[in-house]
């Protein structure tokens, strides 16, 4: 499994494109479109599918439009497809935007397993950020969108956060992986599970 992270995001935030020989995954897709497109061209892939680990704007500002290029379905939680259709669930207003999005093709739950080439991609369903946030699984890592950060972890006073929330599912979901688990977060650098462990100030 291959991994692109991209990271020209509003506020920073990281979008991945997971990809093997001729197909990949994005997630996230907070950067503009042409950036995805650049790495897609580049290594030869179509799109499958698009992921949202959650519906908040700086991680989906681009979606629809990369939806509408690529035709690609979109999957995420129940939760974060419904709140794409309500700016103040998808936080839009808070970037002078109301933007309203399409809900998605497939509804994700606990435990449910993306195939991608010979890949397969686990989904954990970990609330506290928001209700429906997500995190995908792989082989040896874990994108964890703004649940888990290097050093810290997501907010939780957005509307649809929960903070024991957000610590029971990091402590239960992402604390039981492998410590040498790489961590792909939704803003700022990289880390392992065993880092976050051992020196999160948030989690202890």
């Amino acid at each position: 499994m291959n991994i692109k992270k991209l990271s020209e995001g509003i506020l920073g935030s990281n979008c991945y494109i997971l990809y093997g020989k001729k197909e990949c995954i994005v997630i996230d897709p907070g950067v503009r479109t042409e950036v995805i497109f650049n790495v897609t061209k580049e290594n030869g892939l179509s799109v499958k599918a698009v992921i949202i680990t959650h519906a908040h704007y700086d991680h989906v500002v681009y979606l629809d439009e990369l939806r509408e290029k690529t035709k690609a379905p979109l999957y995420t939680s129940l939760e974060e497809s419904e709140a794409l259709t309500d700016p103040f669930s998808n936080a839009s207003v808070l970037f002078g935007s109301g933007k309203v999005f399409q809900k998605a093709d497939r509804l994700l739950k606990d435990g449910d397993v993306i195939e991608l080439e010979d890949e397969s991609l686990e989904i954990l369903h970990t609330p506290g950020h928001t209700d429906g946030s997500i995190c995908i699984k792989g082989q040896g890592f874990v994108i964890t969108g703004d649940t888990l950060f290097y050093m810290s972890i997501g907010r939780t006073d957005l509307g649809r956060g929960d903070y024991e929330a957000i610590l029971r599912s990091i402590k239960t979901k992402l604390y039981s992986l492998p410590e040498d688990t790489v961590v792909y977060p939704g803003h700022g650098a990289n880390s392992t599970i065993g880092r976050e462990k051992a020196g999160n100030p948030f989690t202890y």
